[in-house]
């Protein structure tokens, strides 16, 4: 049985973990540990940065997700972004991120807000379509980015 739950500070080595594991997986990226587990860990400790949601089974994180914020003058609200979206491969297909969809979906709309966005890898075709299946559409905005330190 899987429980989803807002993430505690006992949760950042799992978190942690997946986050090396995703971007292993999908970019082929090796993320420096320290500066992964400082960073899950300061979410954590400051709200106001955005919470974790994770999936869990017998005390065990099976998987998680980030939510950030994005304050919008055009609509005068909080946009959501996903982030850190991992499933360990055994829960994979079996409706997990469905239902953590759905959990975010509901409390977006409690908190008042409008616009649920994430960004996924050009080749991440899965992700794509898990995310459209969803009811997401591809946004007519292109996403720049610098590296700046």
């Amino acid at each position: 049985m899987i429980t989803l739950r807002i993430a505690q500070e006992n949760d950042a080595e799992s978190i942690a973990l997946h986050n090396q594991a995703m971007a292993l997986e999908t970019e082929n990226k090796t993320l420096d540990w320290e500066i992964v587990f400082t960073g899950v860990e300061s979410v954590l400790a400051d709200p106001a940065k955005g919470f974790y949601l994770v999936a869990v089974s017998e005390g065990e994180v099976l998987g998680n997700l980030m939510i950030t914020y994005e304050w919008s003058d055009w609509r005068n609200c909080n946009l959501w972004w996903f982030q850190s979206v991992y499933l360990r491969p055994e829960i994979r297909k079996q409706k997990v991120f469905s239902q953590m969809f759905a959990w975010i979906k509901e409390k977006a709309k409690a908190d008042g807000v409008k616009e649920l966005r994430l960004y996924v890898e050009k080749e991440n075709v899965n992700a794509q379509l898990v995310y459209k299946a969803m009811g997401m559409g591809e946004s007519h905005y292109l996403m720049f980015d610098m590296v700046v330190g």
